[in-house]
């Protein structure tokens, strides 16, 4: 390791948090050593979600550090996935399924009832920045549990409207 490499990997240290870093640290001991990059989805999963579900360049490139990887590496993940947020949303993070099979057990009334509930469309918060309603997702590999979306990563599948307005209220 180089003495660039020993530094900016001890600043990302005294920057992430410390329990950023110790899930960051579980996630790397399930890979070789030589496969850090292994880790990345699940490294910026967990500083989107201390940062309020937004990542911010500084955050993208102390986990680059954490992890040795160039910072694009980082940037070219967090920009392409649609789980990663790159401004300020909101509190809770909505996502409805409308890949084929969910839309064919439901999901574009899922949609709707969702938009006409909040009174915003998808990609849209709330005023009082209690909820965002991300972009349509094409799939949340829970296909049999149709229809269905995520909250703040948790999955609720076969959605009815009453069961979409009991969990939409239940967010602070």
């Amino acid at each position: 390791m180089t003495n660039q490499t020993m530094t900016t990997n001890t600043i990302a240290m005294t920057q992430l948090s410390a329990h950023a870093r110790e899930e960051i640290d579980e996630l790397l001991s399930h890979f070789p050593a030589e496969q850090k990059k292994s880790a990345l989805l699940g490294a910026l999963n967990i500083v989107q979600h201390e940062n309020e579900g937004f990542l911010t360049e500084e955050l993208m490139e102390l986990v680059a550090d954490y992890l040795g990887l160039a910072k694009i590496e980082v940037y070219e993940v967090a920009s392409f996935y649609s789980m990663y947020e790159l401004k300020p949303v909101a509190r809770n993070n909505v996502a409805i399924c409308t890949n084929i099979s969910c839309m064919l057990m439901g999901s574009q009334s899922i949609v709707d009832h969702v938009e006409k509930k909040l009174g915003i469309k998808i990609g849209d918060s709330t005023d009082d920045g209690r909820i965002y309603l991300k972009k349509e997702e094409e799939c949340l590999a829970a296909c049999a549990g149709g229809p269905m979306m995520q909250v703040n990563h948790v999955y609720y599948e076969n959605l009815t409207p009453e069961k979409v307005d009991e969990i939409l209220d239940s967010l602070e």
